[in-house]
């Protein structure tokens, strides 16, 4: 008999214990999302936030006020702020003992896009270019939408730290748009002076993807750029004595073919590569030889071995085309864009399955790479593990009235591309603060 009491109070203690670990299991699920009650009550100030900045757009190295407000934003819940890192660039540090460092970057600029979306709160900033062109100014890329996520995401966790462990920082990068940003920030000291991170998140707008999904891909997921710039030279004369001439108009519409050539001819059909000469310009008048005609190219791979082969190729067409009609040599000027953006294998994997605990598997969508550019790399290359994932912006209601129209929805860089701001920023910040808290775990 005291045998038998014995077992069943050794079966009961190892059931209790299989409850006690599987509530414990349950708890911690539910601390590493973000608390729902929290959320609803903080979207009113997240969509004031919004709208000002969605109002008050600022071009690239222009910045002031954009920066100013998300560093004093983040100085009123409690970060340790300093600002005009690597030209506009603001960082915040939270502190909250032992553990890794996590960075979530935002960027700061907008367009020289006027915006004709029609909504009531659209931008009417104007300004006047370094070129002299008056433009309007919209963040037409989601920019402004990524510092209201990103301010989401740090007041939750600055209000939550009894349940995660290590030092989270945030960055609001200038100068994205211009791939110059990062780049400033890190020739700033930005991981000398604050040291670097173990992980580095950030998310971008999709505006085809409905709200409510997420889209990531490992590896290679954005690629490299570079801008071309070309002038063919000649020596000019009448158009009705062309033997007199060398004709830089002629040189360079045989160099645009030749240069269709390096994709097609050159570069592996397994490397992606991209060259398209998106700008031409030459002569004055119908009968008029010009000294010179320019070329401007985007350039895009993935792989640094072909970005490499990519501008060799494009120089030596260029000065081949030249030597053929006995011309000088052509200038051929490269403009480093950004590097090709990968987001980290391992980290992707361990990110992909606490976005679908967030936000549910089906919610989770296995996005292509994708030919644009985005700095965000770069810390990636300064050797951070890094993950960059695509928060969709368009109601299906949107998406279907397209589909039904037969058109494409807006383009980011589109005058009349727009999120529906309160279902992203709900996604976002869910997936963006289940990230934190799986990295910065206690």
């Amino acid at each position: 008999m005291v045998r038998f009491i014995w077992v069943v109070c050794r079966m009961q203690v190892s059931a209790i214990l299989v409850l006690i670990f599987s509530w414990h299991q349950s708890c911690l699920g539910q601390t590493r999302q973000i608390d729902a009650d929290w959320l609803v009550a903080e979207m009113p100030k997240l969509m004031e936030d919004y709208l000002w900045l969605h109002q008050n757009p600022e071009l690239s190295f222009k910045e002031e006020n954009t920066s100013a407000f998300f560093a004093e934003s983040l100085r009123r819940i409690g970060f340790s702020v300093s600002d005009r890192i690597g030209g506009l660039g603001v960082v915040g540090v939270l502190e909250n003992g032992d553990g890794p460092t996590l960075m979530l970057r935002s960027d700061l600029d907008a367009l020289p896009v006027t915006e004709q979306t029609q909504l009531p709160y659209a931008s009417t900033q104007k300004v006047v270019t370094d070129g002299g062109v008056e433009t309007g100014v919209m963040h037409a890329c989601g920019h402004d939408l990524h510092l209201t996520n990103l301010l989401g995401t740090a007041r939750f966790l600055a209000s939550h730290r009894s349940i995660w462990a290590g030092t989270l920082m945030v960055i609001g990068q200038p100068a994205e748009e211009r791939g110059a940003g990062a780049k400033l920030m890190l020739e700033d000291g930005l991981f000398k002076r604050f040291g670097r991170p173990d992980f580095a998140v950030a998310l971008h707008c999709s505006s085809n993807k409905p709200v409510g999904q997420i889209g990531l891909h490992s590896g290679y997921a954005m690629a490299n750029v570079d801008s071309v710039d070309i002038s063919v030279k000649g020596r000019g004369g009448h158009g009705s004595q062309p033997q007199d001439t060398v004709d830089p108009v002629v040189q360079a519409a045989q160099l645009v073919i030749d240069l269709q050539t390096i994709v097609s001819r050159e570069i592996s059909p397994l490397d992606p590569a991209v060259v398209t000469v998106g700008s031409i310009h030459g002569g004055t008048k119908h009968n008029i030889i010009g000294n010179q005609c320019d070329l401007q190219l985007t350039v895009r791979s993935y792989s640094d071995s072909v970005r490499e082969k990519l501008l060799s190729s494009i120089r030596r067409k260029a000065i081949a085309v030249a030597s053929s009609y006995n011309a000088p040599e052509p200038d051929v000027v490269v403009s480093e864009g950004t590097p090709s953006l990968k987001n980290d294998p391992e980290l992707s994997v361990r990110l992909r399955a606490v976005f679908a605990s967030a936000i549910g598997e089906e919610n989770v969508t296995n996005d292509e790479p994708w030919m644009a550019g985005e700095d965000f790399s770069r810390y990636g290359r300064a050797g951070v593990p890094i993950v960059m994932y695509w928060l969709g912006t368009v109601s299906e209601e949107r998406l279907s009235r397209y589909e039904q129209l037969g058109v494409s929805p807006p383009s980011l860089h589109s005058a009349i591309y727009y999120p529906d701001a309160a279902e992203a920023l709900e996604t976002g910040i869910r997936t963006m603060t289940a990230a934190a808290l799986d990295l910065l775990q206690r």
